[in-house]
């Protein structure tokens, strides 16, 4: 029976075991189960491959299912003169290096080019192990004693793809999808290496797999752990697993489609005062605590493991710590008892994401998700501290304690250590919350389902293996075969998607714009372009084939055949995407479940990414399969659409043709047209825009379809790929304020900038204030050079990914500056550095001007307000300004209003550490005599009047300091503790420090009237 979550009992551990399950009776019960992670291994006895499913029934019992009879084959192409009686010796020939199973003579038909629906003989060799396929290829490549075969085989056909995707394409397996057992298949097996409920094993021909569609789209009640650790570094060095102990793990376990974790504890070394909610542990040795969080994780059996930064922090630190400390059983982590969970170092390299280098934790049956590694991966941040990921999805921050004072927080008593525990569980919480608000987990899951890959490949993997998943089955289902290549990649370049030029400037008119509705995709499907109807002019002249009726020409000059004659299988593959994602579209709207619309939402999405990712899978000349013709017929297709569609908007939109103005396309960019009409009401454009998109659709071939979607007013166009505008679909009011390639978003400005620049945007577009922009412009820059603006606004960083840059730079070389002042302190490989640029002698390098902001403030030194001026805010004002403002666009940066403050090169270094400063009178500031602390003798019957003003200036910075001492409490929360937050990209942490060191200074004033 299932557990009730919500009764209270004295133990909160009865709550960590799964729901009991009812016996089961092979021979007459099915069993059904979500499959969530696949892997595969050598059954030591029959020495042939088994794949282990992991999964989870409807109800909540964990399965692994044990798949056997499944072997790996590939194909050869038959050579000239080969003969299917020369099949026994070649594989004798062949089973002299590797263990083959059996040789068959099949008709295939190669996946490149076209070839008249003639299939061709191809020898598919099976073999015993997954690892013998490498090995058998390169014997083939060589050259065996056989017919045909003694000058080898060049190019071996599905050779290089993974045994288990293999596995997975040929039994209809998709990732994450739902699997039966029928009654009679399978047996039960007693597996003491194993720690889930169900154990089974079935042959592979035996198990149903259902396609993840209606009924079959649902996810199972997957236990989800979020856990973030605390560790005790010493003074000034950041915490090593060999010195430094882990003194707090807080754990979290919600069940999916839930909205709060029914598990919340934390394990706490030495005593902790209590937790409301919370069951609290306390531990005398860390060893018992490392061994009780390895025994909850065992018995709570998560399905999915998250956290923030766990991947390359959390989990290498526990195992490092473990071994060092003897904690033996520790590193079984997974379902399976008998298999060490270890950290190994792994390089990822895509053209989509970059390089990157991780640790990759194994945990048999268990998914992971590091939610850093999820964010750096699918969106582009100014800050990946989980500080500024919550600021930006969730819109609250977290109090961010710095490692330095942990060890001090943990060394005091049970109230800091209670203090401690509520901050370790809040970042154990946050990453379940992101991945809610998100829906990291289900959009995966999804996309795990649409393309048909393990769940695993989706973060381990780049975007090629999604399309090389449906192109396998597509092509087993169409009887082709696909050749292996070893892709080195080289210097082909086509021409990419059409810009029309843009008519830069300020549109106070409504701009309609039109958008092509999938352009790559239905280009592809509307022309059949695949690499099965790829032509070249010897296939032509074969099959007699006719220009226009057999086939087309593309604009690049490429031939493909009609569809009538054969459609490609990539059309068909884009087809059954667009198609369900219609679908899921469509039941979306319908759906009134919260859980449901989150699924089919998940999914469309990722019906739309697989869908767009076919093109760029063609073009990847590093790649599995690559084809030029293709991916270059497609931009070449695309560029005709886009003049086509101005031509024809604009010789139909005319006063000529009774319209009231002469319609103009002041810009068009790969899928999108912009279109002046001329009139100046919202209703007329949208309509005329509607109108446009009817009309020139008619002009393509289907189903290409051009779409009116949104109207911008007013739009102030900058330049390529830059642009701005209030964004409209229905007339009563805007949708939004867009921009693209502006730097509100851009990560290496400071705030300033992206303010700066908003709130001109603001202005121009929503106020119509123009002449308002051009005020507020110079009075921020009278306020930049005159020291009057924040410096929590001036704050830039950047990320330090390392340390031997071919030129210097500013974050590299404060870094270095910063290690030699407190090695402890000083930010490492893989931290975000945070800086200003400082005043600085005459020719002096920017890199030898950064400064860390809290040196700054603690030690007065001037900033190069001109730098901010010239190098961060300068161009991205003149790119708004210049469309509107034309060449007086130049007066923003040059008036009275640019005037500077004077202010010295530091005070710090050179001769000036010899200086001694005299102290001036606080009323004429005349130079004072000895026996003057405050004033002067002159002054001194002013002096109460000069200390209530300076007692007031004391007072109003207390009072703002009060307020913003108050608002970081309230981000920590609880308005009863004192704040801890060091974080470096929250402005008000820099504006909280600038107070403190303000009051001081005043305080410091106030004692100069001890006289008075």
């Amino acid at each position: 029976m299932d557990v009730d979550y919500t009764i209270p009992v004295d133990d909160p551990s009865l709550l960590w075991q799964r729901p009991i399950y009812k016996k089961i009776d092979p021979a007459a019960d099915s069993i059904v189960f979500q499959q969530i992670e696949a892997d595969e291994y050598m059954d030591s006895i029959a020495h042939t491959p088994v794949v282990r499913f992991y999964g989870i029934t409807e109800i909540g019992n964990s399965v692994i299912c044990h798949v056997t009879g499944f072997l790996p084959y590939f194909y050869v192409p038959a050579p000239m003169g080969f003969k299917v009686e020369n099949i026994p010796t070649f594989k004798t020939a062949l089973e002299r290096n590797n263990s083959v199973v059996k040789v068959e003579w099949k008709l295939k038909e190669s996946i490149y080019g076209y070839h008249g629906g003639e299939q061709s003989p191809f020898l598919k060799i099976t073999l015993k192990d997954p690892k013998n396929v490498p090995t058998a290829k390169r014997a083939i490549e060589r050259g065996i004693k056989c017919p045909g075969f003694s000058d080898g085989i060049k190019t071996t056909y599905e050779s290089n793809i993974a045994y288990l995707l293999r596995f997975m394409i040929d039994c209809k397996i998709k990732g994450a999808n739902w699997i039966e057992l029928p009654s009679g298949t399978y047996q039960m097996r007693e597996d003491s290496n194993s720690n889930a409920q169900i154990n089974v094993e079935i042959s592979y021909d035996k198990l149903i797999s259902h396609q993840p569609e209606g009924d079959w789209s649902k996810i199972a009640p997957l236990r989800i752990m979020s856990f973030d650790i605390e560790c005790a570094g010493r003074k000034g060095i950041f915490p090593e697993p060999k010195s430094d102990p882990v003194i707090q793990i807080a754990s979290m376990i919600t069940v999916q489609g839930e909205s709060k974790p029914f598990i919340r504890n934390v394990m706490v070394l030495n005593t902790c005062a209590h937790i409301v909610g919370t069951h609290t542990m306390s531990f005398d040795r860390e060893e018992d605590l490392l061994a009780a969080w390895a025994d909850f994780v065992r018995k709570v059996d998560p399905d999915v493991v998250i956290g923030y930064n766990t991947s390359n922090f959390d989990f290498p630190y526990l195992l490092d710590r473990a071994k060092y400390l003897g904690v033996n059983k520790f590193p079984f982590l997974g379902r399976l008892n008998d298999i060490r969970t270890e950290a190994k170092d792994t390089k990822f390299s895509s053209k989509a994401y970059g390089n990157r280098e991780n640790k990759a934790i194994n945990m048999e049956g268990r998914l992971q998700l590091d939610m850093l590694q999820v964010m750096q991966r699918d969106y582009k941040l100014r800050s990946y501290t989980l500080n500024a990921v919550c600021a930006e999805f969730l819109g609250e921050q977290k109090e961010d304690v710095h490692h330095s004072i942990i060890t001090e927080l943990q060394n005091g008593n049970e109230e800091t250590r209670r203090r401690l525990a509520v901050y370790c569980l809040k970042d154990a919480y946050l990453p379940q919350r992101l991945m809610d608000k998100l829906m990291c987990l289900i959009n995966y899951i999804e996309m795990a389902r649409v393309t048909g890959v393990p769940f695993n490949y989706l973060l381990a993997r780049g975007q090629q293996i999604k399309v090389v998943s449906q192109l396998y089955r597509k092509a087993l289902e169409n009887g082709f075969v696909i050749p292996a290549i070893n892709s080195q990649g080289n210097e082909d370049q086509y021409e990419g998607a059409t810009v029309i030029e843009p008519r830069k400037g300020y549109y106070d008119v409504p701009i309609a714009t039109l958008d092509f509705a999938s352009l790559y995709p239905s280009i592809m499907m509307a022309h059949n372009l695949c690499y099965t109807t790829l032509l070249t002019p010897a296939v032509i002249q074969k099959f007699n084939l006719v220009k226009d009726i057999d086939y087309v020409v593309t604009p690049n000059n490429d031939a493909f055949v009609k569809a009538e004659r054969r459609k490609g299988l990539l059309p068909i593959i884009l087809t059954d995407l667009l198609d369900a994602r219609k679908r899921a579209k469509a039941d979306l709207k319908k759906e009134t479940d919260p859980f449901k619309r989150a699924v089919l939402d998940g999914r469309q999405l990722a019906l739309k990414i697989s869908a767009n990712s076919v093109y760029g899978f063609t073009g990847a000349t590093i790649g599995k399969l690559p084809c030029l013709q293709i991916s270059s017929s497609v931009t070449a297709y695309g560029r005709v659409m886009i003049e086509r569609t101005k031509q024809e908007v604009e010789s139909i939109f005319t006063v000529e043709n009774g319209y009231s103005h002469t319609a103009e396309v002041i810009y068009g960019d790969t899928d999108s047209v912009m279109v002046k009409f001329g009139v100046k009401e919202l209703e007329q454009a949208m309509e005329l825009g509607r109108q446009a998109a009817e009309l020139v659709t008619e002009k393509f071939e289907k189903p290409i379809k051009l779409e009116f979607e949104k109207v911008y007013f007013p739009y102030l166009l900058i330049n390529k790929k830059r642009y701005a505008g209030l964004y409209w679909t229905r007339p009563e009011k805007y949708d939004k304020m867009d921009t693209k390639g502006i730097e509100t978003v851009r990560r290496d400005n400071c705030r300033l900038v992206q303010s700066v620049i908003d709130t001109c945007l603001r202005k121009i577009l929503i106020d119509r204030d123009v002449v308002g922009a051009q005020e507020y412009t110079k009075q921020i820059i009278a306020d930049l050079l005159q020291n009057k603006i924040d410096m929590a606004q001036l704050v830039i960083t950047k990320a330090l990914s390392k340390t031997d840059y071919a030129n210097k730079q500013a974050h590299v070389e404060l870094a270095e500056r910063m290690r030699q002042r407190d090695a402890g302190s000083a930010p490492g490989l893989g931290d975000r550095v945070a800086y200003v640029i400082i005043k600085g002698g005459k020719g002096v390098a920017a890199y030898d001007k950064s400064e860390d902001p809290l040196y700054v403030l603690e030690k007065n030194i001037p900033i190069d307000t001109k730098y901010y001026l010239d190098n961060q805010l300068s161009k991205p004002l003149m790119r708004i300004f210049e469309p509107i403002l034309g060449d007086k666009a130049e007066s923003l940066l040059t008036g009275d209003h640019t005037r500077t403050i004077q202010v010295s090169t530091p005070s710090i270094g050179g001769l000036m550490k010899f200086a001694v400063k005299t102290a001036t009178c606080l009323g004429c500031k005349t130079p004072l005599k000895k026996d003057e602390s405050a004033v002067c003798s002159g002054c001194k019957s002013r002096a109460p009047e000069l200390y209530q003003k300076q007692r007031n200036i004391v007072n109003e910075l207390e009072v703002r300091f009060s307020r913003l001492w108050t608002q970081c409490q309230r981000c920590q929360g609880s308005l009863h503790q004192e704040v801890l937050c060091t974080s470096k990209d929250c402005p008000i942490f820099y504006m909280r420090k600038k107070v403190q060191k303000e009051i001081q200074d005043g305080t410091a004033t106030l004692d100069r009237f001890i006289d008075w």
